[in-house]
């Protein structure tokens, strides 16, 4: 189960779908010079082979473990944990102002893509700092900031996202943790906290000395529903008149659950004011909680449509290097009776062909995203925009694909992937959880239609298509086909009723993704053929990219215009279950 970074691929996505050199043009992003980028790039490569990825089947086999409230994480993890935040990994896109580097945030995902392909469970803990930082930058007060975002930045801390209660999972509105103003005293101005909540990732653990937690609660007199709800920080432990994290603060894990994957994560059951006062900060406006907690969920989302990247990068390494060694049968047709490696034949290369091209596609969409929110931080309102309708294809569809190469992984492997000892099944429990959490890819296709499709009266979407369309242009006609079904869906689904939109949400978003992500991979096709017709790169590499990417257009785009029908089919194609 060894990992090596894809670092020639990653580099090849910076430049050629993020245009991380365009940003490095800015005063803002200047320090993102082609030889830092490499730095980085190489250097999170190697640091998650070498720490993180030894410990992914330690934590998959020897789970972290619950004792009266506290969680103790496997062997090693600590130690890794102390080097990521002694190397610096978590700062990279920190706000300089708080100890920060001030990088583009693309960059910060490739950190993060590494870690989570070399252990995906441990790097959850990396995951939802940044969007807790995001948040504090966004509608945090100055004094905040300065006394949380230090710690938060390095990773000495970390922050986590308290959404969910046991009669709250995606009706966030239907929770019921409690916020009562403290008036009088040493705390006034603070606010007191009751309530639970589950699912909370890396709730509890041992690896830093706090833990900050952003939790979602109402005010007293607060209306019912997501409009009465506020955002508050509440550590793990107060801070005393040094600064150092000493004080109790009512907080406690009153279990970690069981889960089919993502065994090196801890997911807590966290009580609030059970048995103490349990004291936490407003974050923005009283009922400008869900407004504050979106700024941490689209990064979160972000995140986890990188983890279909992380675990098709695994599956596919691991399926290659299987189907390179195993040997059986000989090949179909052939006079030879030898028996060859299995990945001579053609059903197995067709499988390790899609594993591949579907990881480099999410791989374009996410990086793509994640490029349009650095480029909106430099003032492209247009930039900014499009993220927001990325968003759900990169969480959606990406986490689509890491579940669909890591199945063929399995498949690859025949009976032994069906084995736990080969490892192919533990990317498989992994995987599965991505299409879950951080908003289920129903609710992403939901978004999509009821929200993302009306802003500017359709046109960001259809600009989108456009820009699909006019990439295609004579070379890629399957891309061509495809981009005119997403528009006339989006037609239709401009002018149909809301339960219609919503019966044909999840194909019509798989669609547009798989249409954007053969929009990126045309762009790298050009960028490959270009660069190997001018002596430039490696060429090995170059001619697997075109490759990859003609098999993508050609065998996966056209699979998509199918879908059509059951976009347009509408709710009355969805007769109620007897």
């Amino acid at each position: 189960m060894t990992y090596a970074a894809p670092t020639t691929e990653q580099l090849f996505v910076l430049q050629h779908i993020a245009r991380i050199d365009a940003m490095a043009e800015h005063e803002r992003f200047a320090a993102a010079t082609p030889d830092m980028v490499e730095a980085i790039v190489t250097g999170i490569g190697d640091f998650a082979a070498e720490v993180y990825a030894p410990l992914n089947r330690v934590g998959d086999t020897n789970n972290p473990k619950w004792d009266d409230g506290k969680v103790i994480m496997p062997p090693g993890f600590k130690e890794a944990y102390r080097q990521f935040v002694e190397a610096g990994w978590g700062s990279i896109d920190g706000p300089g102002a708080y100890g920060g580097q001030d990088l583009p945030f693309t960059l910060a995902t490739v950190v993060i893509e590494a870690l989570g392909s070399a252990n995906m469970g441990f790097s959850l803990c990396n995951i939802l700092t940044p969007g807790a930082i995001h948040a504090l930058m966004a509608y945090g007060t100055e004094q905040q900031r300065a006394t949380w975002l230090p710690k938060l930045i390095t990773g000495e801390w970390n922050g986590t996202m308290n959404l969910t209660e046991p009669a709250a999972g995606s009706d966030v509105g239907a929770l019921r943790s409690t916020a009562e103003k403290v008036t009088e005293g040493e705390h006034a101005g603070l606010y007191r906290i009751k309530g639970q909540k589950i699912f909370i990732t890396f709730g509890e653990h041992d690896l830093t000395d706090n833990i900050v937690h952003l939790v979602l609660a109402r005010t007293p007199g607060a209306p019912e529903g997501t409009r009465g709800i506020s955002l508050f920080l509440v550590p793990k432990y107060r801070l005393d008149a040094d600064g150092r994290p000493t004080i109790s603060n009512g907080v406690r894990c009153a279990s970690i659950e069981h889960k089919l994957g993502i065994h090196g994560s801890p997911t807590a059951v966290m009580i609030y004011g059970e048995d103490e006062d349990c004291l936490g900060e407003i974050v923005g406006e009283e009922m400008g909680g869900m407004r504050a907690m979106f700024v941490m969920m689209n990064n979160a989302r972000l995140m986890i449509g990188c983890q279909g990247i992380q675990i098709g990068e695994r599956a596919t390494q691991q399926a290659q290097r299987f189907a390179a060694e195993r040997v059986q049968s000989s090949l179909a047709g052939s006079p030879d009776r030898t028996p060859v490696t299995i990945d001579k034949h053609p059903d197995v290369r067709r499988m390790l062909w899609r594993m591949r091209a579907q990881t480099e596609a999410a791989r374009a969409l996410v990086y793509y995203a994640a490029a349009q929110v650095d480029f909106g931080k430099l003032g492209d309102e247009a930039a900014a925009m499009r993220a927001e309708i990325l968003t759900p294809l990169a969480k959606a569809h990406a986490t689509d694909i890491g579940c669909e190469v890591a199945s063929l992984g399995i498949q690859v492997h025949g009976g032994m992937g069906f084995i736990e000892e080969t490892g192919a099944a533990q990317h498989y429990r992994d995987a599965r959880i991505a299409p879950i959490y951080e908003g289920t890819n129903g609710i992403q296709a939901a978004d999509l239609v009821g929200r993302k499709l009306g802003m500017a009266g359709g046109d960001l979407i259809r600009g989108l298509i456009d820009d699909i369309a006019y990439g295609a242009g004579d070379d890629f006609p399957e891309l061509s086909q495809l981009a005119e079904a997403c528009r006339a869906v989006t037609d239709w689904m401009a002018k149909a009723p809301l339960p219609d939109r919503l019966a044909g949400s999840y194909p019509y978003l798989t669609m547009l993704a798989t249409a954007t992500c053969g929009w990126l991979m045309a762009l790298q096709h050009r960028g490959a053929k270009a660069a190997l017709e001018e002596g430039a790169g490696d060429t090995a590499f170059l001619e697997a990219k075109i490759a990859s990417t003609r098999f993508y257009l050609q065998q996966i785009v056209p699979a998509a215009a199918g879908l059509a029908p059951a976009a347009l089919a509408g709710d009355a194609a969805l007769p109620e279950i007897a």
